[in-house]
């Protein structure tokens, strides 16, 4: 496959305008207010009947979803060094790509009464989205020399709000216009919504899927490659563990999205529960964070570029110190409308300099890219379980979700501090 060729890079970059579909339409808006509202409907309050144990219906979801990222880690762990072994990166990534485009299918299904279906497959559908974004990800240094990885990063960033967005409008269009499409009523809609999900993210992703190339060998799925696709994974470790750098750096990274990632699944909860913001105004409100956010991996990639990933981590930690602080405080919609582009602006810098960052730490010509990233999107999803369960715990206890964002404030200020004392350069 060849490095640094535009057809390539636009063919890797296109897989996140295919999965970001699901981010944003399912686990962000559409899905958060249709369980909401049909959980309500179905046993008549907030509060809903899971396993004989009565919980809040927002709760559970929490917990589900933090379940779904902590099953991811070992599966992950478990594959990577055999896709490494064996060039799977792309097969993989198909793989997940198909359990995560019928979970969102299957969403069709969910009618609020069934409630294990309606938080089952949310926990699939993260399974998929995040086990393809492993082997997704591990392309970028195969694809793209160092001095361009910022920016190709902050584009493959870009193209995914974008594209995304452009799908969300749709459906919001249809949600609010339901007669047109012969719909009963909204919840309708937002059903067959899920569906379109589904074949978005399967139709777009076949173009990566056709540019993407890797050598791959034949070996036999026997204990014996699994014992070695595990030594691998521990190799890798180990040199990460020698190098200062990339162990600081992936500490750093396992606090800031704590807070970054669990921040991106409640907003609309958030902006629902507490401060009474429903419907269109909802999807409203993401639609700026989506549009300010393409801006913002594009400028902090040109601040990286000119004074340097550490830099630009550290100006954008602390805007989300200051964000989290904000929504301790907010009380009327416009400031939500206001904190939301603020979250946009660096939501889409962050992840993608994290990214790009984690690529240049990587050992030059390495060829077991997939296991070097399989630690970096397992320190991610680790902390959307931690994060999850510590907005979630701290929401049942004191019945706000306010209290928990200051909790999240406290990981932003403890990754600024390791990044501030960390030299980010290769060994």
């Amino acid at each position: 496959m060849p490095v640094n060729s535009s057809k390539v890079i636009n063919a890797w970059c296109s897989y996140d305008i295919a999965n970001s579909a699901y981010n944003l339409s399912i686990a962000t808006v559409l899905y958060p207010i249709f369980y909401q509202e049909v959980t309500k409907q179905a046993f008549g309050s907030e509060m809903v009947n899971f396993l004989g144990i009565t919980i809040k219906n927002t709760v559970l979801y929490e917990y589900a979803i933090a379940f779904g990222y902590f099953v991811i880690i070992f599966l992950t762990l478990f594959l990577s060094g055999i896709a490494d072994l064996g060039g799977y990166r792309k097969r993989f990534m198909q793989m997940f790509t198909l359990i995560g485009a019928l979970s969102c299918m299957g969403l069709f299904g969910f009618n609020g009464e069934n409630i294990g279906l309606g938080i089952g497959l949310p926990a699939l559908a993260v399974i998929g989205f995040a086990g393809s974004l492993v082997y997704y990800n591990s392309f970028l240094p195969l694809i793209a020399t160092p001095d361009r990885q910022d920016r190709i990063s902050a584009r493959g960033f870009s193209f995914g709000y974008a594209g995304s967005m452009l799908l969300l409008i749709f459906n919001l269009f249809s949600i609010e216009k339901y007669e047109l499409f012969g719909f009963s009523g909204k919840l309708e809609a937002i059903k067959y919504a899920f569906v379109e999900v589904g074949i978005w993210w399967l139709a777009i992703s076949q173009f990566a899927f056709y540019y993407l190339r890797e050598d791959s060998r034949k070996i036999k799925l026997d204990t014996k490659i699994l014992t070695r696709g595990f030594k691998e994974v521990i190799h890798v470790f180990s040199y990460i563990k020698q190098h200062q750098a990339m162990y600081r750096f992936l500490l750093a990274f396992f606090f800031f999205s704590m807070g970054v990632q669990t921040i991106i699944i409640i907003a609309s909860l958030f902006g629902s529960a507490e401060l009474g913001i429903t419907g269109s105004k909802l999807i409203i409100t993401i639609l700026i964070i989506q549009i300010v956010a393409i801006l913002g991996a594009i400028l902090f990639a040109k601040v990286s570029t000119k004074y340097g990933n550490k830099t630009s981590l550290l100006w954008m930690l602390s805007i989300w110190i200051f964000v989290c602080a904000s929504a301790y405080l907010i009380q009327n919609e416009y400031q939500f409308y206001g904190l939301g582009a603020l979250v946009g602006l660096v939501m889409g810098g962050i992840q993608s300099q994290a990214r790009s960052t984690w690529s240049k730490l990587i050992p030059s010509g390495a060829a077991d890219t997939a296991s070097y990233f399989t630690f970096y999107d397992s320190t991610e999803k680790l902390a959307i379980v931690f994060g999850m369960l510590g907005f979630g715990i701290i929401e049942q206890i004191t019945g706000s979700m306010r209290n928990s964002a200051l909790l999240l404030s406290s990981f932003f200020m403890v990754s600024l501090l390791i990044i501030a004392f960390t030299r980010l350069k290769k060994e």
